[in-house]
């Protein structure tokens, strides 16, 4: 079974982390929350508390296919300061493994010069922190190992992008069909 770690810090976006987990989970993903700020509960950006899986120091990511962050202010921020998260994005990359975000997020892979050559997009206004890349203002966009998405309205589509990219096409239109996605 495929398995997703989603990053968790304070001032996330609450909808961007968890519509993505609750789509890979319905997918038969196994995913696992994982809080950067060294407690596992986490405010989001609209104040709402939520308890990660576990701390960044204790977590185990030898057998995380993906590594997601969602996007949010302070929260973008507060990953990007993440030295232990930098440094597992970037070696991840170099392993060829799966790296995804949405919204504010993408800017912390641009800072890390993972998105140099390929297309990727992200919220209004945070296209010039994506170094390297081409920017389009597709909802999400999967360029090589690396898939982006604009924002909280395209939450529920990386979550299937995620599933299609990891459990096959056949899965995510059975997810698609299941929770009365309009393209179905």
């Amino acid at each position: 079974m495929s398995k997703v770690s989603a990053f968790m810090a304070d001032g996330m976006e609450e909808v961007e982390c968890l519509a993505v987990v609750d789509m890979l989970r319905r997918g038969g993903i196994e995913v696992q929350t994982v809080s950067v700020m060294g407690r596992r509960q986490v405010t989001g950006s609209h104040r709402i508390e939520i308890n990660a899986d576990q701390i960044f120091e204790e977590a185990d990511f030898s057998d995380s296919d993906v590594l997601f962050l969602p996007g949010g202010v302070p929260g973008t921020p507060n990953l990007a300061a993440h030295e232990g998260l930098c440094a597992l994005l970037k070696e991840s990359a170099a392993e060829g493994k799966r790296l995804a975000a949405i919204c504010a997020a993408p800017s912390v892979l641009g800072g890390l010069g993972l998105l140099a050559g390929r297309t990727a997009t992200c919220y209004p206004g945070w296209e010039e922190q994506l170094l390297g890349a081409t920017y389009t203002r597709q909802g999400v966009v999967t360029d090589g190992n690396i898939t982006t998405a604009r924002g909280v309205g395209f939450a529920i589509d990386l979550g299937i992008e995620l599933v299609r990219l990891l459990a096959g096409d056949e899965k995510a239109e059975a997810l698609k069909e299941s929770i009365q996605h309009p393209d179905c």
